[in-house]
């Protein structure tokens, strides 16, 4: 160790003479050369971690100033010291620290408190050329077999060193899980939890979309699969939804097929025999006599409805009515008269809507307005009498000889009109008739009522 400074005198006259010693700054120039941070230089020169300067009070005597330490290096030094605390020459004052020799020196004896994450440190200032740094604290207690300087650790220590920083507390204060297995193993562990809390964690949306690339095993796809399945409830309910809607689309359908389409081929058909009966008339290949169901045989025409349409033996639906022609009662108990005959009661049928439609207007007839019937021989004019508006389906007296209900009183040569009412009903019949009032032949010409 080197001698101590003498202090100064106070009873002595004169300032202190430091010539007497040495020439100024040679004393200090040798004590930076020393290596042994063991020595004594002078105050404020010194690098040794035992003499801190935290904790200096802002008021100290001379002698404590000059007593021997050792110098911290001159940016650490002005980091621990106090603000507006220095010494007469300007430099950091220092403070003899025997806790911290200790500590350096032995290890940290009493528990730790728990680490609390600090900012990010300043980065430090260069050191002064000529001082020497000493390396940080060991984080680990040392044995207690020597407290001699170490120039390094053992491979041992060295292992023993990282599992002392791995077991570590958190940063919440939990004491972790103890180390067991080799040092390969324990790394592994510390990897796995994140030891490193200085990291950022990924967020919430990274890790949800990492679970869900992660495949899942066979219960969870059964139990995904079984969750994915609709209930009874909600599939008898789309079931029902769906045979509702393929309903309505049919009953659009046929809808649309009662109203128009029946139209459409009952028109059709209607007119090709219209024209093969004209053409059968001219050929001769047709006489009058009996004809055969659902053979065609003369045409009616109604001036006031614009209505020209076949007449057919017979009141069949599929091979009369629904083709468009009207039907003539000659079947059975309702066989009626022909209109060639010396009396009698001559009644049609026909479709008031749909397939051709051919008595849809007939209520409009009034008394007074004209009906021809042609055949191959001649033309049959009726004149409107009187008109029943509704009638029971079963009331077939409405086409006797003499009907009833019409106004007629004795035999002769009559004319009905039977169709449904209301319309796109079948509930009642619609009753229309009429009296011959003229008998042209074909060789005549047409009548006025066809020719006007």
């Amino acid at each position: 160790m080197t001698a101590l400074r003498p202090e100064h005198d106070a009873g002595q006259d004169g300032p202190y003479e430091q010539g007497a010693y040495e020439a100024a700054g040679a004393f200090e120039a040798a004590v930076d050369r020393l290596a042994d941070p063991l020595n004594d230089p002078l105050p404020g020169r010194h690098a040794s971690p035992w003499f801190r300067a935290d904790n200096i009070p802002a008021e100290t005597s001379e002698a404590q100033a000059e007593s021997p330490a050792q110098a911290e290096p001159p940016a650490q030094a002005q980091a621990r010291a106090p603000q507006g605390v220095q010494s007469p020459e300007g430099a950091p004052r220092e403070w003899y620290d025997p806790e911290g020799f200790e500590r350096d020196w032995y290890g940290q004896q009493t528990p730790a408190p728990a680490p609390v994450r600090a900012p990010a440190p300043a980065p430090a200032s260069a050191p002064v050329p000529g001082t020497r740094v000493q390396p940080a604290p060991l984080p680990f207690p040392l044995d207690d077999e020597t407290i001699g300087l170490r120039t390094g650790l053992e491979p041992d220590q060295a292992g023993d060193a990282e599992s002392f920083r791995e077991s570590e507390p958190d940063s919440e204060g939990t004491d972790p899980e103890p180390r067991t297995g080799g040092r390969a193993e324990r790394r592994r562990a510390a990897k796995g939890r994140g030891r490193h809390h200085a990291e950022q964690r990924p967020d919430t949306a990274a890790t949800a979309a990492t679970q869900a690339d992660k495949p899942m095993s066979r219960v969870e796809a059964r139990r995904a699969a079984r969750a994915a399945k609709d209930s009874p409830a909600v599939v008898a309910s789309r079931v029902t939804g769906e045979l509702f809607i393929t309903l309505g689309v049919l009953m659009l359908l046929f809808v649309t097929y009662q109203l128009w389409w029946t139209n459409v081929r009952a028109d059709q058909y209607a007119g090709k025999e219209t024209h093969k009966i004209q053409d059968d008339w001219a050929k001769g290949d047709r006489n009058p006599g009996v004809f055969e169901a659902g053979q065609g045989f003369a045409i009616i025409h109604i001036p006031k409805l614009d209505v020209v349409a076949p007449i057919a033996e017979g009141i069949s639906k599929e091979k009369v009515l629904d083709r468009g022609m009207i039907g003539h009662y000659g079947e059975g108990a309702l066989r009626t008269a022909m209109p060639s005959a010396k009396q009698g009661n001559f009644a049609l049928a026909g479709h008031r809507n749909t397939h051709g439609e051919p008595f849809r207007y007939i209520n409009r007839l009034n008394p007074g307005d004209l009906i021809v019937v042609e055949t191959q021989d001649a033309y049959y004019t009726y004149k409107t009498t009187k008109t029943l508006p509704q009638t029971s389906p079963s009331n077939v007296s409405v086409i006797d000889p003499v009907p009833q209900g019409s106004g007629f009183t004795g035999p002769g040569r009559y004319l009905t009109l039977t169709t449904c009412t209301p319309e796109f009903t079948s509930t009642y019949r619609l009753i229309v008739w009429g009296k011959m009032v003229d008998e042209r032949p074909r060789s005549k010409g047409k009548p006025d009522a066809l020719v006007g």
